[in-house]
């Protein structure tokens, strides 16, 4: 199996940090990402919807510099133009983006590419994609109001499928925080996407510890 660069850190485990300044206490992303990188998260996705191609240049431009002078892997979520424009390690879509064959084609042999999945014959689909994806999103595990078109939670059972019958790597999203987060972890999943509970707390560093934590009491291994 191809592995690209950046996805030694995905490959690690822990927490996949995922921006959304509308939750952020009036901090900005680029804030943001220095708060999560300081407390050691190495997988950062930037997820921003409602701004201006100009901004969101911009903004990821500074991003790809910190996360490059952390070793941290940087992802952009939908915008294959913007993953592409700014350098960045690697590319997010969904089921209704543009098909993964094409973004490979798009974006060349040498980055990361991720495939959000809601079901399990989308996961299984996506798994037949080895080479031209590298991971897949599995959920919303729970009910999530960060993103207004996502699909309904899908509790545990995709992330049991996922454990049993996929042979890439994964990560689990949706309605992830501090009180559920051992048990998602204790289902199989190395690398877990936290938004809300992360972005919207006082301390960022604090509650990525406190996150830390609650995995490593569910499996006895810590993680960053």
């Amino acid at each position: 199996m191809i592995q690209r660069k950046g996805m030694d850190n995905f490959l690690a485990g822990g927490i996949y940090g995922i921006t959304d300044d509308a939750l952020s206490r009036g901090r900005s992303s680029i804030e943001v990402v220095r708060l999560l990188l300081a407390a050691g998260v190495r997988v950062i996705q930037y997820r921003e919807k409602a701004k201006s191609a100009r901004l969101m240049y911009e903004e990821c431009l500074a991003i790809c510099d910190l996360t490059r002078r952390a070793g941290a892997t940087f992802i952009v979520n939908d915008h294959v133009d913007l993953a592409m424009a700014v350098g960045a390690d690697g590319v997010h879509v969904g089921q209704d983006d543009l098909p993964p064959e094409k973004v490979r084609e798009l974006v060349g042999p040498g980055m990361v590419i991720g495939l959000s999945t809601h079901a399990p014959g989308q996961a299984a689909a996506a798994d037949r994609l080895a080479g031209v994806i590298d991971y897949l999103g599995v959920g919303p595990v729970f009910a999530t109001g960060t993103k207004k078109d996502a699909a309904a939670p899908v509790g545990f059972a995709l992330l049991d499928y996922a454990a049993a019958n996929v042979r890439l790597p994964y990560v689990a999203i949706g309605g992830i925080k501090e009180s559920n987060i051992a048990a998602v972890r204790s289902r199989g999943a190395g690398m877990i996407a936290i938004v809300s509970d992360i972005v919207g707390a006082d301390d960022i560093p604090a509650k990525v510890a406190a996150l830390r934590a609650a995995m490593a009491g569910n499996t006895g291994l810590s993680r960053s």
